[in-house]
C-alpha cells in the first residue's frame, strides 16, 4: 500500500473534522466535538493560523492525520504540541502512525523547536506503547486545567 504524507491543505478539513469525530467516540467524548468546520478551517488557514497538520493519504483518502500548534515555555523555548494524531480505526497497523511522527520530528527540528509535548490517556495502552518506542517521558506529577469561557 502506498502512503504519502504530506502537509494538510484547506481542502482536508472536511475530512480532518470527520476524524477528529471519530477521535471522539474512541476517547468516549463525543459530544465534547463542539467546533464548526467553518471555524476549524479559520483556524489552520485563514489570516493568522494556530494549527498546523500532516495527512496520511492512501488512494482510498486520507486515512490519519497529526495536528500541532506551537507552545512556549519560559525555560526552554518554543515547543511543538501534539494536539491529535489519529489514525482511522480500519488502517491502523500499517505503519501509518508512525510515519506521521516521524514527520512531526522531522518538522520539529526544522523549526528549531526544544520538544514536542503532548497528552494521552492514561486507559490508551496502545497509544502508550507507540509513544514508550520513541523513549517518550511520561509525566504524572502535573495536573491538567483548563476552564471553559
Amino acid at each position: 500500500m502506498k502512503i504519502l504524507i504530506r502537509r494538510a491543505v484547506k481542502e482536508d478539513c472536511k475530512r480532518l473534522m470527520q476524524l477528529v469525530k471519530e477521535l471522539a467516540v474512541f476517547e468516549k467524548a463525543p459530544q465534547e466535538v463542539t467546533v464548526t468546520l467553518e471555524h476549524f478551517s479559520e483556524s489552520g488557514f485563514g489570516e493568522s493560523p494556530v494549527w498546523w497538520a500532516f495527512v496520511a493519504e492512501t488512494e482510498e483518502g486520507i486515512a490519519g492525520f497529526a495536528l500541532y500548534y506551537i507552545r512556549y515555555s519560559t525555560w526552554k523555548g518554543q515547543a511543538m504540541y501534539l494536539e491529535d494524531i489519529l489514525v482511522t480505526e480500519t488502517m491502523r497497523g500499517k505503519g501509518i502512525g508512525k510515519l506521521l511522527f516521524e514527520q512531526l520530528v522531522i518538522e520539529a527540528r526544522e523549526k528549531g523547536f526544544k520538544r514536542i509535548c503532548w497528552q494521552v490517556l492514561d486507559w490508551n495502552k496502545p497509544a502508550i506503547d507507540f509513544y514508550k518506542k520513541y523513549k517518550a517521558t511520561f509525566d504524572g506529577e502535573w495536573i491538567n486545567c483548563s476552564v471553559d469561557i
